[in-house]
């Protein structure tokens, strides 16, 4: 076989290092992209934030999605770098149109800072410290307050604790559980306990011994407690020997109880959401525009950029390269926005009746129906719903919501599955308790109103729902 050469012409898709900036720029959350737009301001000297209150190129791009002319997509990226890149704009500000934006440091307040909460261990060493007891005992008690869980719980057996102890501590099982006795008489009813019954027992023990049903209550939670998580009132009233109106006394009682007496001490600290988006309604039309809270205001350095201008290495310094690479993070963030912003507005413009009516009004929607109504590519839409927020009159909700499947109804349309599960909750939540609805019986329910829905499916939703089943949600 005799060797030759040849010579193809193909055509592949390159991904510069612009087009993955932009990319990942659009993948990533409000907070993450914040984190590494301060990653590049520390390391880019090009890069500057605003100080003053110069205008927003974004005043253009929402007036042009309101009026529905679309600005260029993620996807021309590639061709963009093509252009000159001195020709971009050396700053943008991106305060968002049609809101109301106060960026004075001396108009910002200090932030209120969370009060000092004591931890659960902290507050019972606390409390020890006040009684009237000798050293001996609260040393005893303050290594059975040090074995307790976050929620008050004292999961290890006393057996076990007590093997684990030095023989100089001269410690007795005794008086381990002398000393569990005092703790749980300590402070909050209910701490201390070594499993749920001992713990809502602890609890009624602490009530007034005349509170009506208190006794019965005691049994319920002590012998009982399983049958009273299956709502088998049945079988109660007939080993204890009550009525309806005495169980139904004592399940008050019982219902009132905490179950995590020692969680009030959590200090979980709450993720808070800032919106991309905010929604309102202008002049009867639903419309959209981007939340200056969440937006970097970046400009490049002009300082940096004179003195680039006088030099003569322009080609070849790396004060060119950064700035190439701070152009490239101020055009790559206003394409990020210009996206984001798109793919809102297309979704609230399907999704009015859920503005209008709320969850029941949801419509089934999918990425692709967005992407072909935009001409974006439906990995970019799904960039762009990923960890992104909306902040509507009904809520915060991220753009993923709007998303769901749906099922057919008699009239040969469609119902979203987030209609079908608040019509599930509304169907739950107007139900006689003493005769709740089955999943085969809202099945029918739904059916009457035309939407044909599996037996399976509605258990399937109720469980996504938290919803407990048909014999668990029985009262007397």
């Amino acid at each position: 076989m005799k060797a030759s050469l040849q010579l193809r012409l193909s055509q592949q898709l390159t991904l510069t290092p612009q087009l993955q900036q932009a990319l990942r720029l659009l993948q990533l959350s409000t907070q993450d992209m914040q984190q590494e737009v301060s990653r590049m301001l520390e390391e880019n000297p090009m890069l500057e934030l605003e100080d003053d209150h110069q205008a927003s190129l974004y005043s253009a791009s929402e007036q042009n999605v309101n009026n529905n002319e679309v600005p260029t997509p993620v996807e021309s990226a590639q061709a963009e770098e093509r252009d000159d890149v001195a020709g971009d704009p050396l700053e943008w500000g991106t305060a968002a149109g049609n809101g109301n934006s106060n960026n004075s440091d001396d108009d910002e307040g200090f932030p209120e800072q969370a009060a000092l909460q004591d931890s659960l261990r902290d507050h019972l060493h606390h409390q020890l410290a006040t009684t009237q007891l000798d050293n001996h005992d609260r040393k005893i008690i303050g290594l059975l307050i040090d074995a307790l869980d976050d929620n008050g719980y004292l999961t290890q057996d006393l057996n076990e604790l007590f093997e684990f102890l030095p023989a100089e501590l001269d410690i007795t099982l005794d008086d381990l559980e002398t000393a569990l006795v005092q703790l749980q008489h300590l402070d909050l009813p209910g701490l201390a306990a070594r499993n749920l019954g001992e713990c809502l027992a602890l609890q009624l023990k602490a009530l007034p011994e005349d509170t009506p049903q208190r006794e019965l209550a005691i049994k319920l939670v002590s012998s009982h407690i399983e049958l009273v998580a299956a709502h088998d009132f049945a079988k109660i009233k007939r080993l204890l020997r009550c009525n309806d109106d005495e169980l139904r006394a004592a399940q008050t009682l019982i219902s009132a109880l905490n179950p995590k007496p020692g969680a009030a001490f959590d200090h979980a600290v709450a993720d808070y959401v800032v919106p991309d988006i905010v929604v309102d309604k202008y002049r009867g039309k639903w419309r959209v525009r981007l939340n200056s809270e969440a937006m970097p205001k970046l400009r490049v350095n002009q300082i940096y950029a004179n003195i680039l201008q006088q030099r003569d290495d322009k080609n070849g310094s790396q004060l060119n390269v950064h700035l190439q690479e701070a152009k490239w993070l101020i055009k790559n963030l206003q394409q990020r926005f210009d996206t984001i912003l798109r793919v809102a507005q297309a979704i609230v413009d399907k999704q009015e009746k859920f503005l209008e009516h709320g969850a029941i009004g949801m419509r089934p929607l999918v990425l692709r129906e967005i992407a072909e109504e935009l001409e974006l590519h439906e990995s970019t839409v799904s960039r762009s719903t990923t960890q992104k927020f909306m902040l509507t009159p009904r809520g915060i909700f991220e753009f993923k919501y709007f998303f769901g499947s749906g099922l057919a109804t008699e009239s040969g349309g469609s119902c979203s599955s987030t209609a079908i599960r608040e019509l599930i909750k509304q169907l739950v939540g107007a139900e006689d308790t003493r005769k709740p609805l089955t999943d085969s019986r809202m099945s029918e329910i739904l059916a009457q109103q035309g939407i044909v829905v599996a037996r399976r499916t509605i258990a399937k939703y109720r469980e996504a729902l938290n919803i407990l089943p048909v014999n668990l949600r029985k009262s007397l």
